[in-house]
């Protein structure tokens, strides 16, 4: 097996279950403006495509550009300070990220999420461990355009062929395929296995501590 020394993480339903947060501040949106609420199941279904999308899903039909953008403001003023409440790594994540380091193998973060709170909750939750945390922002297309990840790559001076992608939808399967790069998708995430497999996903782990083999070549 060919060994691989750079491992690019997607963040919502990959390294963090971020959503029980997520379900709370979509919920406070939508109870602050009279929409019907959402169950998690529900939101779940509508992540992967960033957080304007997860807005514009949530919404009924009909609601204007105008109004949908006042709530998606107010949405991410309200997420972005309560994004760590109920928010936690899934088991075995931190462990993982420590023998990754131990074995100083390059680790970056490419999520949808926008990019300031990519980057509280990588310090919040990781502590430096991971150095390049890359979100939503202007001038870089997000997932699944390979740019991010690419900008990732970048900024680790890592090697696309040297490189995986670890993610847990069906946008991160067609994220690591445009970028080029070795596509895992683990089993833990927003999405059932037979769904990701009808989107092409071909590469399964079941728990982190999986990834070990891919950097060990074994």
């Amino acid at each position: 097996m060919k060994q691989y020394h750079t491992v690019i993480f997607d963040l919502d339903g990959t390294l963090l279950n971020t959503l029980e947060d997520l379900t709370d501040s979509i919920n406070w949106a939508m109870q602050k403006y009279g929409y019907p609420l959402h169950t998690i199941d529900e939101v779940r279904s509508f992540v992967g495509n960033g957080l304007h999308k997860l807005v514009e899903r949530a919404l009924p039909d009909g609601v204007t550009e105008e109004k949908t953008e006042e709530i998606f403001s107010d949405f991410t003023t309200h997420y972005k300070e309560n994004c760590a409440v109920k928010t936690r790594p899934y088991d075995g994540i931190l462990e993982l990220l420590e023998e990754l380091e131990k074995r100083e193998i390059k680790i970056g973060i490419v999520s949808n999420k926008g990019d300031a709170a990519v980057k509280e909750l990588n310090q919040h939750y990781f502590n430096g461990k991971i150095k390049v945390a890359i979100g939503e922002r202007a001038g870089i297309k997000r997932k699944p355009a390979k740019d991010s990840v690419i900008e990732a790559l970048k900024e680790l001076s890592s090697k696309k062929e040297d490189a995986v992608y670890v993610g847990d939808s069906e946008v991160d399967v067609m994220t690591a395929k445009n970028a080029g790069l070795f596509g895992i998708s683990v089993t833990w995430g927003f999405r059932e296995r037979a769904f990701l497999e009808e989107h092409g996903a071909t590469c399964f782990i079941d728990a982190p501590k999986e990834i070990l083999s891919f950097v060990t070549g074994s």
